[in-house]
């Protein structure tokens, strides 16, 4: 061997960890761009719940949980509408589906309004005020530093969003409101009715302001996006992280895993239709925040409700979106690959 060779050699036994070193530091900074990018893609998210009310909540608040690759939750709160008890109902709901999604006690409930907003809005400058919790976390979150605007997801009433609107006015700008309710432009709808002042607030304040629509019997809203008792009992049992100790459910059983509780909701409820099913309203609602090819957003002046009527406002510089059309198939196929092969959220 020459003593260039050598020479050759010693370079080449040189430079092999230097670009072992170089690939290395490369594969990180990748990575860590790749997470830093993803995180950025995340949506963060504020859910507000009457989570006792019936069974969709409970369901969208698992799809919530289990798309942690899609959402960073901000807080989870809970209100009280005319079914399922006083709040503190509602939060043990909440807290239930919490732990069945293994979720407890990283993830935490707060408590929102138990009334009305006209009864509420006058104290909110008080030490202590009805649905205080709530309202603080909601302007906290807003006010996170992060360039990423606060999605507000209420699927009940919206008395504890208009109050956090009222007190700090600031947050204005900083959240997107996507609420789901109303049968617009016929009146009525449950969401609705339990608190129109707070919509009608709302409707009058210049903050982003979505509704994805019900729209009771009808195909254009989320009432169309239904399960039936055959789906459930098919595709939901065992679904979920399994859990100890077991977590009592509201009907008197325990139960290891969300979908085995889901189950259990849907064989204790009122079925409609032919085959009988039950819609999933507010799961919809989560579906086109994380997805929103899956309805048709239609943009129109802000309307107002007077004596429980909507009254057009044409010449109204306000505007709001509506979403409609939702896409049932698709939701509801997304939904059960969701329990499937779940991803806790952060």
């Amino acid at each position: 061997m020459t003593i260039g060779t050598v020479k050759t050699n010693q370079k080449k036994s040189i430079m092999k960890p230097i670009r072992l070193l170089f690939t290395v530091a490369f594969v990180g900074l990748l990575g860590a761009f790749s997470s830093a990018t993803l995180q950025a893609e995340k949506t963060r998210v504020l859910f507000d719940s009457d989570a006792n009310n019936e069974l969709d909540d409970q369901h969208a608040l698992a799809y919530l949980l289990f798309n942690g690759d899609a959402f960073e939750i901000e807080g989870i709160a809970v209100n009280r509408t005319k079914n399922g008890g006083n709040v503190s109902k509602h939060r043990e709901e909440a807290e239930r589906v919490v732990k069945l999604c293994d979720l407890h006690p990283k993830v935490k409930v707060y408590t929102g309004a138990n009334g009305e907003f006209e009864d509420i809005k006058n104290n909110t400058d008080q030490p202590t005020y009805d649905g205080k919790e709530a309202v603080d976390l909601i302007i906290q979150r807003a006010h996170a530093t992060d360039d990423r605007r606060l999605v507000l997801l209420p699927v009940g009433k919206l008395t504890t969003i208009a109050l956090a609107l009222k007190k700090d006015p600031t947050i204005i700008p900083r959240v997107r409101i996507v609420w789901l309710g109303s049968n617009y432009p016929e009146p009525g709808e449950y969401n609705q009715v339990n608190d129109e002042p707070s919509l009608n607030s709302i409707l009058n304040t210049d903050v982003d302001f979505e509704i994805a629509l019900v729209r009771y019997s009808k195909p254009s809203g989320t009432d169309a996006v239904r399960a039936t008792l055959e789906e459930i009992r098919t595709l939901m049992p065992g679904q979920g992280p399994q859990v100890a100790p077991p977590v009592m459910g509201r009907h008197g059983k325990s139960f290891t895993c969300f979908g085995d509780y889901s189950v259990d909701l849907f064989e204790n409820i009122t079925l409609h239709g032919d085959p009988p099913s039950r819609a999933l309203f507010d799961m919809a609602a989560v579906a086109i925040v994380k997805n929103p090819s899956w309805a048709t957003p239609r943009t129109i002046p802000a309307p107002i409700l007077k004596d429980g009527k909507w009254v057009e406002r044409p010449e109204n510089p306000r505007k709001i979106i509506l979403w409609e059309n939702f896409d049932r198939n698709a939701i509801m196929q997304d939904f059960y690959h969701s329990m499937r092969h779940y991803q806790l959220t952060d």
